[in-house]
């Protein structure tokens, strides 16, 4: 195969590949490998960021030719760092989910603070966090089929491992059973996110009143846990009336 010369690449490729121009000399030196591929990985994370910025002007359905144009790129160069149209979409969920959606999840969830504040910061870091970034939200679930499912599983796997840390230590403090740490760290990551979803969709409530929601749900199911000690056999032994003995509600 020919090697390619300048005339065949972008001027960003250039400065770094090492390509042969007309007339020169081959370049021998061990690094040149290393510094194309350190090229090319940043030569994607600049097109995967020009795609995010095309997402949030052009919407959620925006197409290849519409995401060269807002970069200032041929279509061709896409090509040239992704293999194809869906390869360039799972790093652009890839790149929203490490840059944007877990920092802020982590850094909620990590956050000192007791538990109620912990509950509804966490909450509010992710309905806001869909509300000020709703297009490229809607093109990540819209994309989350097939290969690129893999992307938002990773998403969802990674704040209830996290999310579950923090419960486990916790229950373990407080000399609680800390078994069902991460099934309830998954059920609260699914049911936040499937509500958020149906919200995102229609926007029927503030954004406040489905944290508000949200946040008396996951509390109630949090105090519940408490109140057993997070022990099944406990909760299994006792009667569950709807309405405990309690002073009337005004």
């Amino acid at each position: 195969m020919p090697k390619k010369t300048a005339t065949d690449l972008d001027t960003n490729e250039v400065a770094d590949a090492g390509v042969t121009t007309p007339g020169a000399k081959p370049d021998k030196t061990d690094g040149r490998k290393r510094r194309w591929r350190e090229h090319k990985i940043a030569r994607r994370e600049e097109l995967v960021d020009g795609t995010l910025a095309a997402i949030r002007i052009r919407g959620r359905d925006v197409g290849m030719d519409e995401i060269a144009a807002e970069i200032g790129v041929s279509k061709t160069v896409l090509y040239r760092y992704f293999n194809d149209k869906s390869d360039l979409t799972s790093a652009t969920m890839t790149r929203w989910v490490e840059t944007v959606l877990a920092p802020r999840m982590y850094a909620a969830i990590g956050a000192d603070m007791d538990e109620y504040q912990l509950t509804r910061v966490a909450i509010t870091a992710y309905v806001e966090t869909v509300s000020e970034d709703t297009e490229v939200y809607l093109y990540v679930m819209a994309n989350s089929s097939g290969a690129n499912r893999d992307v938002v599983a990773e998403s969802e796997r990674m704040i209830a491992e996290a999310l579950s840390a923090v419960l486990g230590l916790k229950l373990r403090q407080m000399e609680m059973d800390s078994g069902g740490a991460l099934p309830w760290a998954y059920g609260i990551v699914g049911a936040v996110q499937l509500a958020t979803h149906w919200w995102i969709s229609n926007r029927s409530m503030t954004a406040n009143d489905l944290i508000d929601y949200l946040t008396m749900m996951t509390w109630g199911g949090v105090t519940g846990i408490a109140a057993v000690a997070a022990s099944p056999a406990r909760f299994k032994s006792l009667p569950h009336p709807l309405l405990p003995d309690q002073p009337d509600v005004l």
